[in-house]
């Protein structure tokens, strides 16, 4: 709850006049001016970063860090093949609210370092990742409920490095529908939308995410999410990104990237879901910084994708 000096000046000069208006004087009685800026303590889910947003349009900056284990094994058409390794991913996300309703989002960018575990399946590369950006506009924006219903539109470029899996195809459009309820200290957010593929080079997805978190306190705030990834057109399997394994991951993977990745495998209908959770915290540093940590399983099979575990951390400056 914040007081509101204005107000309170206002609410006193106008006490004021209505008494000497009235010729006499009176004991002024208190005024209660307290007012909570809406969605104050509203939080971004922390999975999923690319796809999964708050529904409130808001100004701020958001870094973040992955650390992805790759599985021991993964499932191809020539059979189970050796892989292991991990990724990280350094990025940086912006959105700047041109109202309360609309904000601009670029909500993919970043650095990809891939260290192979089977150097002859993946090889040790890193690179830039594709770019993304758009528009989010709140179709319902009311706080006297602490609800928000929003909707988002990015286009996600071609303009990353092949040799980390980007760059391929005509781009990617991101549709996405996200929402966002909050009782008190405790907090709903979900998201559900398609990626659709401009071209066969790469596959089209739907995916939904869930998150449920409660203020404990401002340095604990406890959170789960849930995130589902569905195929549903496998690309054209064009042999591409030549740097890794030759250019064969489209032609014999039988999965897709999820949420980082899109491989454009044609056998990618042989296993179209992908489904993780995750679990952690944020903390608020202050009114305008929080932290945040989760770690992400899959709850699927992990030979069928590109996940043992990851750890994000990220960080969110509003202003």
């Amino acid at each position: 709850m914040k007081i509101r000096n204005i107000t309170t000046l206002t609410g006193i000069l106008v006490s004021c006049a209505s008494t000497a208006y009235a010729g006499g004087f009176a004991q002024p009685q208190a005024l209660d001016v307290s007012e909570e800026i809406p969605f104050e303590n509203a939080r971004r889910p922390i999975s999923n970063p690319t796809l999964f947003d708050l529904a409130l349009p808001t100004t701020n900056i958001h870094p973040f860090f992955m650390h992805h284990n790759l599985p021991s094994t993964v499932n191809t058409t020539a059979g189970n093949l050796a892989m292991g390794g991990d990724v990280q991913i350094y990025a940086l996300q912006f959105e700047y609210a041109l109202s309360e309703r609309l904000s601009i989002v670029a909500s993919k960018d970043g650095f990809v370092d891939i260290n192979a575990g089977n150097t002859a399946l993946w090889s040790d590369a890193s690179g830039f990742a594709n770019l993304g950006a758009g528009l989010k506009y709140a179709f319902i924006y009311d706080p006297a409920n602490e609800f928000v219903l929003s909707g988002t539109a990015v286009v996600e470029l071609p303009t990353g490095n092949d040799d980390v899996f980007q760059g391929q195809g005509d781009g990617v459009v991101n549709l996405i529908v996200s929402s966002l309820k909050m009782w008190d200290d405790f907090q709903l957010a979900g998201a559900a939308g398609a990626r659709i593929a401009i071209n066969d080079d790469q596959s089209s997805s739907t995916f939904v995410s869930a998150h449920a978190s409660y203020e404990v306190n401002n340095w604990f705030i406890p959170l789960v999410e849930l995130n589902w990834h569905h195929v549903i057109s496998p690309g054209d399997g064009t042999p591409a990104f030549n740097s890794q394994a030759g250019g064969l991951v489209p032609v014999v993977a039988t999965f897709e990237g999820s949420d980082l990745l899109n491989f454009g495998a044609a056998n990618s209908d042989d296993n179209r879901d992908l489904v993780t959770a995750a679990f952690g915290f944020r903390s608020r540093l202050s009114d305008r910084i929080d932290l945040g940590v989760a770690y992400e399983i899959p709850l699927t099979a992990e030979d069928v994708g590109i996940i043992e575990d990851r750890l994000t951390l990220d960080l969110i400056w509003k202003f």
